[in-house]
């Protein structure tokens, strides 16, 4: 974290959770959006296993 007149800067996150869906333990959805370009991910999770891709339009333009 920088120093700043002797105080550290507080960094405001880049990612915010805007949807999650749980099915069971370790097993379930996340959208993710970027804030500084605001595109949404779909984060999937199944055990140990995982996977991140952007959400697209019809037109195949990221979902803002």
């Amino acid at each position: 974290m920088p120093v700043i007149g002797g105080k550290k800067e507080k960094k405001e996150k880049r990612f915010e959770v805007v949807h999650r869906e749980s099915v069971r333990a370790m097993q379930g959805a996340t959208i993710i959006r970027d804030k500084q370009t605001g595109v949404q991910y779909l984060f999937i999770a199944e055990g140990y296993a995982g996977g991140l891709t952007p959400l697209i339009d019809m037109e195949g333009r990221p979902i803002r």
